[in-house]
């Protein structure tokens, strides 16, 4: 019998595409960082920075004659360095609750929107990473629809799950001014509380301090906004909503309200220094 001939050891190996992920694109991402140098380099370094830091699983990838991407089930931003602006542009930013209001460019189109950093401005690097992570929830799971099932009420089913993300993509998810209102409590709480921990439990945001249990949690129902405070009977003044359960009070907000901002924050700045409920 005759032996194959053995294979070359110097036969090449095939060579990573553009736009694959792993260490080839994030070296050239690296050199693309210090070719800019500057107050870019070091700006779209720092997004970048809090773009991996939002999500342990994004990918790196390298598109459209080098422009740095971003993406998790989708493409999540991009970055691209222009002479007065380092621009973080989202793919599908209308979509996307943003309370810290980041975006400020592409505000005409339906679908995309942008951040345009310049030189010597700071931005908020929590709101940044909590619209990344909004941005992963929206693009959902693979082989899944990402239309989220409303129940009974207009109440979002989202999946059990911790941190931001499942948080923002129910009130993403709500129908109408419920939205609009869900984001504005949503900021409230962050700007009152900000080391406030977040999930979603039995579809219905929960929020809380770490160690501590949860103080307050949202709900839908088909004419209003149910917020709950957990141990509201120790709150003064007292929220206006009684429970069956004996330290809990609720607010109700309806469409045509106008709550008073203040209130609902002492409220908020109470209930997160009292020992939380623990399911």
């Amino acid at each position: 019998m005759k032996r194959k001939p053995p294979k070359s050891a110097t036969k090449a190996k095939s060579r990573p595409k553009t736009g694959a992920t792993g260490k080839p694109t994030s070296r050239f991402i690296d050199r693309r960082i210090r070719e800019l140098g500057g107050w870019r380099g070091e700006t779209l370094a720092r997004m970048r920075a809090l773009i991996l830091e939002a999500h342990p699983e994004m990918a790196e990838e390298v598109k459209w004659m080098g422009t740095p991407v971003w993406s998790h089930r989708g493409i999540v931003c991009t970055g691209e360095a222009y002479t007065k602006v380092v621009k973080l542009t989202f793919a599908r930013g209308a979509r996307l609750p943003d309370p810290a209001r980041l975006f400020n460019s592409s505000l005409e189109g339906s679908t995309r929107r942008a951040i345009d950093i310049r030189e010597g401005e700071k931005v908020d690097a929590a709101a940044v990473k909590a619209l990344v992570q909004a941005a992963v929830a929206h693009n959902g799971s693979p082989g899944k629809a990402k239309t989220v099932r409303l129940l009974s009420g207009g109440n979002p089913q989202i999946a059990k799950a911790d941190g931001d993300a499942p948080v923002q993509a129910y009130i993403a998810a709500l129908p109408g001014w419920k939205r609009d209102t869900g984001r504005w409590l949503d900021a409230l709480i962050v700007r009152t509380v900000p080391s406030v921990r977040k999930a979603v439990k039995w579809n219905s945001p929960f929020y809380g301090i770490e160690n501590r249990g949860w103080f307050l949690a949202l709900h839908a129902f088909t004419h209003y906004i149910k917020v709950t405070f957990f141990r509201g009977t120790s709150l003064r003044p007292l929220p206006p909503g009684a429970s069956k359960s004996k330290e809990v009070r609720y607010l109700d907000i309806r469409e045509d309200d106008k709550p008073d901002e203040a209130q609902v924050a002492k409220w908020v700045k109470q209930a997160a220094a009292l020992p939380g409920w623990v399911p």
